[in-house]
């Protein structure tokens, strides 16, 4: 099946994808569930098996909403990475932190001095390019000259601790859109000594922080509240989701690898996001330990204008039917929270 551009690139949902005719092996679905969550698949056989997750963030030092004065950002930049790094220390969780140098750069030298704090014993820098790109837009010249400018802080930073970036992760898990520009970019990648980040789970953190960020700036504390309850069921619903996705495909269950945002929505969602691995008796491990397992050994060799998680991936390489009508919606209430408060 042909795909066919949708009008923005910007942000990847399962929904435009369904739109749009990526998911050419997913069972015919017939339309968004309009009053609520689905169910996930059942997680099979080994769900009582304990499960592993590798905890990653994008887009640090942060996620700056639009309008806000600089003056603002740095704040909330700083409260947010602090609350944050507080909540994973805490609970003794190692997180991958996937940086943005435009954003370390917007801080200005509180950026680097911020970033040391992710560079410390199980928390690990990695490469996410100078700006936050689209390699869908870029040749891979520009896509290479992203990735070596976006060493600028975390690369000394890196050294200093005696360690080595290892991961890049492109923004909006864009990994080419043509299979030669795919092979090119793969390439590049290893070429400077990355290995590509997996993400196998995704709750849509970008909708709910929209929504969220409206609301803040509203002053709508209790707006604040219902969207962060709101999000936390979606949380709720997701993890088992990928899970079940990925054991289905693979066959058996795999270590999950989380993607979130360092955003203001997080920085007061992250403790109970925390509490609900936990409950499910969810085991804490490394990105390289997640990527250890060998699922991961090769990344997937699919062209895509789309950034879907590594389940729909595999499951399109190995001819696996999906349905794709399982995959729950966030609320429409949520995204269309900025256009009507």
């Amino acid at each position: 099946m042909q795909e066919i551009t949708p009008p923005s690139l910007m942000r990847f949902s399962l929904r435009a994808l369904r739109a749009f005719g990526f998911l050419s092996l997913v069972v015919p679905i017939s339309g968004a569930c309009a009053s609520g969550y689905r169910q996930p698949p059942p997680s099979g056989p080994d769900a009582s098996a304990l499960h592993a997750v590798a905890m990653t963030f994008d887009d640090l030092p942060y996620v700056m909403p639009p309008g806000a004065s600089q003056q603002a950002n740095r704040a909330a930049a700083l409260a947010a990475n602090a609350a944050i790094l507080n909540a994973l220390r805490r609970h003794a969780v190692p997180v991958t932190a996937f940086i943005n140098e435009d954003k370390v750069q917007a801080l200005g030298p509180e950026g680097p001095r911020l970033l040391q704090r992710w560079n410390e014993g199980a928390f690990v820098l990695a490469n996410h390019g100078y700006h936050h790109f689209d390699s869908n837009r870029l040749t891979p010249v520009q896509v290479e000259q992203e990735i070596t400018q976006g060493e600028a802080t975390i690369g000394p930073l890196a050294h200093q601790a005696g360690r080595t970036l290892t991961f890049f992760r492109f923004p909006y898990n864009h990994v080419g859109d043509t299979e030669a520009k795919r092979l090119a970019l793969s390439d590049i990648v290893h070429r400077h000594g990355y290995r590509l980040a997996a993400t196998t789970i995704d709750v849509e953190d970008y909708l709910f922080n929209d929504a969220y960020e409206c609301a803040f700036a509203h002053g709508r504390s209790d707006a604040m509240e219902k969207i962060e309850r709101a999000y936390l069921d979606y949380v709720r619903i997701e993890i088992p989701y990928y899970r079940a996705l990925d054991t289905r495909v693979m066959g058996r269950e795999i270590p999950s690898i989380m993607l979130l945002h360092s955003n203001r929505l997080n920085a007061a969602a992250l403790p109970a996001i925390i509490d609900i691995f936990r409950k499910d008796g969810t085991r804490f491990i490394t990105l390289e330990e997640a990527q250890a397992d060998p699922a991961y050994a090769s990344e997937p060799r699919m062209a895509t204008a789309y950034g879907p998680m590594w389940g729909y991936r595999w499951a399109r390489e190995r001819h696996i039917a999906v349905n794709g009508a399982l995959e729950p919606e966030a609320p429409a209430w949520i995204r269309g929270y900025c256009k009507t408060n």
